[in-house]
């Protein structure tokens, strides 16, 4: 019982940390007990793994039997007392260790189809745990004396190698699972799936461990292209071809070789590909018909909580116009917002929202959420808590309209950072209702930017919108004259012992936000189509959500830390503007469907105050390098405060009076280049296609 007790002690000292709580006392019947409860759980094991366990033993056997061959075939002679048929007697003890012993280090325990390193590290664990205790049962039995010490050293040595390979040999057929010939017997050839993978790096190798384990799936990787890794290497068994600049020669020797892909898989559509070569690779993959797509979340892939094992997912356009991001500050974000009172109008919409949850990831004292929409307002005050338990947070219901609403949260709360992301952002909604706009878009900035002065805060930043430059629309002019309002107050500071800044991020088109462009065209996608565009020169800038936020907050901080930029406007670098017709059919291939043959694209017309064309810039601004990477700089001809907030609050009274036409003539008149089209419903539905995707920031009503 004392040895038995004693390799139990040994076996769990080796084989690591245990979730079953060793006895605190050490008497008789608590050991007792616990080996009992231990050797049942032990039995379980063994019994699930019987034929595992049976050739574990065998090995031990072996191992032992060629130990003493090995010695003897060495040196010739045994030493006396012993003969060599006294030694072989000692391989009963040896084998009856291991089947004690090998239970008792978990080596049943483990799902070995799953094994890794530390997992065969427990197998060595294992042999040394069986050999240790058949060197004390030589002691014990006074056996020890002229028995060869090397035989002990060589059946360790050679049952280590014998146990891992017992244990990989499900691996080993895992990776032969591969061949060109896989699954050939019981399935035609024709039924596979060829399929070439972009990308060498983790989610590759997720990917393709996942379609090891998945027998009913009927890809068959072909290839890897891959930046880094040489070509001539391979990954779980798939070789690789070349790198993504080969693409189309690939492709060409796999037609050669009658192995052309039917699926192209992007494990991850952005390391190690150039802008160019995403798009060398949909263009071409569109040309031949070619789908694209991209695995399942890895944690879904190695959790199984995908409908499939091998589910693809079709590549998101967030994930195809994701760019290489600047690097962020972090320490001047949180230098900036860290232990200070922030106010976030328009807080539950897309851009508001995301605000909010960065904002609260620095850790400021409190954030006030101001939405004028009850759900919105619900939505983000939920997220809040459940993402930043700890974070102070205050929601308002209130309309960024309402002078006397604003003046008592800002009386209340006395914030220090202000981001006003309210805003009503849609050009055929806001055309249809001028007055809306220009109470929303400028009176509204006009409130907050007046309450921000008049109790002190150290700064306002206003998210603003492409459609500024050269407006044709009421919801840009209305947005331009925000952007000058907050310029000319700016510019007021100069001087100031303790100025408040007052600046302006502007930027284009954000995608998934609420109502527009990307979600249309899905909802269009899932009832099959007609994919509407107006027309088929237009063309937008593009950026996510998260990017365009992360580079507002970080113009923000440089600006309000360095003080630089006073009276420009911080301008994001947009890349490329990209066709919306383009677009589209984009989004067609990559569902698996062909544009013009499965689903349609129709062309419905420009409405009121659309523009074929975005700008970043106007003709008349000033551009300036900015210190802050992927921010540029505009510098428009300032306006005199006065006269602005004049024109501004002659604008209320023509607004809330109805004055549709006579408030556009007078926009017009303070915009130079601004040019009125007439408002009239479109044939089409005004709301057929919400293709001005400009930069959500609050609600789809009077947001905040």
């Amino acid at each position: 019982m004392l040895l038995l007790y004693g390799a139990v002690a040994t076996s769990r000292l080796l084989s690591g940390p245990s979730t079953q709580p060793w006895p605190p006392q050490l008497g008789r019947h608590e050991v007792l007990a616990y080996l009992k409860r231990r050797i049942r759980q032990r039995l379980a094991a063994v019994i699930g793994h019987s034929k595992l366990y049976t050739a574990d033993i065998a090995a031990a056997a072996l191992a032992y039997t060629l130990a003493v061959i090995v010695r003897i075939g060495i040196d010739g002679h045994i030493a006396q007392p012993l003969s060599t048929a006294h030694i072989a007697v000692f391989g009963p003890y040896f084998v009856l260790c291991a089947a004690i012993l090998f239970p008792a280090t978990c080596l049943y325990s483990r799902n070995w189809r799953y094994a890794t390193v530390s997992d065969l590290f427990g197998v060595a664990r294992a042999a040394l745990v069986v050999t240790l205790a058949f060197v004390g049962v030589l002691f014990a039995l006074d056996g020890v004396a002229g028995f060869p010490r090397s035989i002990v050293v060589i059946a360790l040595l050679l049952l280590m190698p014998m146990l891992v390979a017992l244990r990989l040999r499900s691996k080993v057929e895992e990776m032969r699972s591969f061949a060109p010939n896989r699954r050939a017997v019981v399935e035609d050839e024709k039924d596979l799936i060829p399929v070439l993978l972009i990308g060498a790096d983790d989610g590759a190798d997720i990917y393709l461990r996942a379609l090891q384990r998945d027998d009913s799936s009927r890809h068959r990787p072909v290839g890897i292209l891959c930046k880094d890794a040489p070509q001539g290497s391979n990954l779980r068994g798939v070789p690789v071809l070349g790198t993504p600049g080969d693409f189309s020669a690939v492709l060409a020797d796999l037609e050669q070789r009658d192995m052309r892909p039917r699926q192209i898989v992007v494990t991850n559509p952005v390391a190690g590909l150039t802008d160019p070569q995403i798009k060398r690779v949909m263009e071409t993959s569109d040309r031949l018909g070619i789908a694209v797509s991209r695995p399942a979340p890895a944690v879904e892939l190695r959790s199984g909580k995908s409908t499939g094992a091998m589910e693809l997912r079709p590549i998101e356009l967030t994930d195809l116009l994701e760019r290489p991001q600047a690097a962020l500050d972090k320490e001047a974000l949180r230098r900036m917002i860290e232990g200070r009172r922030v106010v976030v109008t328009g807080a539950g919409g897309s851009i508001g929202s995301e605000l909010t949850l960065q904002i609260a990831s620095f850790a400021p004292t409190e954030i006030v959420l101001i939405e004028s929409t009850e759900f919105n307002l619900y939505q983000i005050d939920l997220d809040l808590s459940e993402k930043y338990p700890a974070q102070k947070r205050v929601p308002y219901l209130c309309n960024v309209r309402d002078r006397a609403r604003l003046d008592a949260v800002f009386s209340a709360h006395r914030p220090e950072l202000v981001f006003h992301a309210a805003a009503l952002k849609h050009v055929p909604m806001v055309e249809l209702n001028p007055c809306e706009g220009i109470l929303t878009n400028a009176i509204g900035t006009m409130n907050v930017a007046e309450a921000t002065r008049r109790y002190g805060a150290l700064a306002m930043v206003q998210i603003s919108t492409d459609k500024v430059v050269n407006a044709t629309s009421m919801m840009g002019a209305t947005k331009r004259l925000a952007e000058l309002y907050c310029q000319a107050l700016d510019l007021s500071q100069k001087g100031s012992e303790r100025p408040t800044r007052f600046m302006t991020v502007r930027f284009g088109n954000v995608l998934g936000s609420s109502g527009s462009l990307i979600p249309l065209f899905q909802r269009q996608l899932a009832r099959g189509g007609p994919l509407t565009i107006t027309d088929l020169e237009m063309k937008r800038f593009f950026m996510t959500i998260r990017e365009a936020v992360e580079l507002t907050l970080q113009a923000s901080a440089h600006g309000l830390e360095r003080q630089l930029g006073q009276g420009e406007i911080f301008v994001l670098d947009m890349g490329e503007p990209i066709k919306i017709v383009d677009m589209a059919r984009r989004m067609i291939r990559l569902a698996g469907l062909r544009p013009d043959i499965d689903v349609k694209i129709k062309v419905v017309g420009r409405r009121p105050g659309e523009k074929l064309f975005e700008e970043l810039f106007d003709e008349d601004e000033e551009r300036v390098a900015s210190a802050v990477p992927g921010v540029l700089g505009a510098v428009p001809t300032p306006v005199p405060l006065d006269d602005l907030r004049q024109a501004l609050q002659g604008l209320e009274l023509l607004a809330r009076g109805g004055s549709a036409e006579t408030a556009r003539d007078r926009i017009a008149g303070l915009l130079p280049g601004y040019q009125a089209e007439p408002a009239a419903p479109s044939q089409s539905g005004a709301m057929h296609l919400p293709q001005t995707d400009w930069p959500q920031a609050g609600s789809a009503s009077a947001v905040a």
